[in-house]
């Protein structure tokens, strides 16, 4: 029996599909990996690399930091930020990290509001994120 993945983030649902297993990071440095028949979970996920299987392929999404449920063989990952690896594009990653990078701490020498800020650091994390996960491949 397959699992039902779905990974939303706030924007937008960036994947929905059967799979045969999930492997992602969580909090605490570990990874899990999520089969059929898990008992129910919810926990914490890291910035990193979620990793499915479905007939014996392997894909990967690069994942911001968020929480994840599994409840009866449904995966549900709330993140802040996603993207597929393959649509990850190197050349324009150095420049988002730095874009992010320089408009936080632009933002934090202004004084300017915590919301805002999380949301900078947020934008920087996950363009570095990215990047460690395409160089691996």
């Amino acid at each position: 029996m397959p699992l039902s993945l779905e990974i939303v983030t706030p924007e937008r649902a960036v994947f929905k599909d059967t799979v045969d297993h999930v492997v992602l990071p969580t909090e605490h440095g570990g990874e899990i990996d999520v089969l059929p028949g898990h008992i129910p979970l919810m926990a914490m996920i890291e910035p990193g690399q979620l990793t499915f299987y479905k007939d014996g392929k392997a894909d990967s999404i690069a994942i911001d930091r968020g929480f994840i449920e599994v409840i009866n063989d449904v995966v549900s990952v709330l993140t802040e930020a996603a993207i597929e690896v393959e649509q990850i594009d190197p050349a324009s990653l150095d420049a988002a990290r730095q874009r992010a990078e320089a408009a936080l701490k632009e933002a934090r020498e202004a004084g300017e509001d915590p919301e805002v800020l999380e949301e900078l650091e947020t934008k920087a994390r996950f363009a570095v994120v990215q990047k460690l996960i395409r160089e691996r491949r």
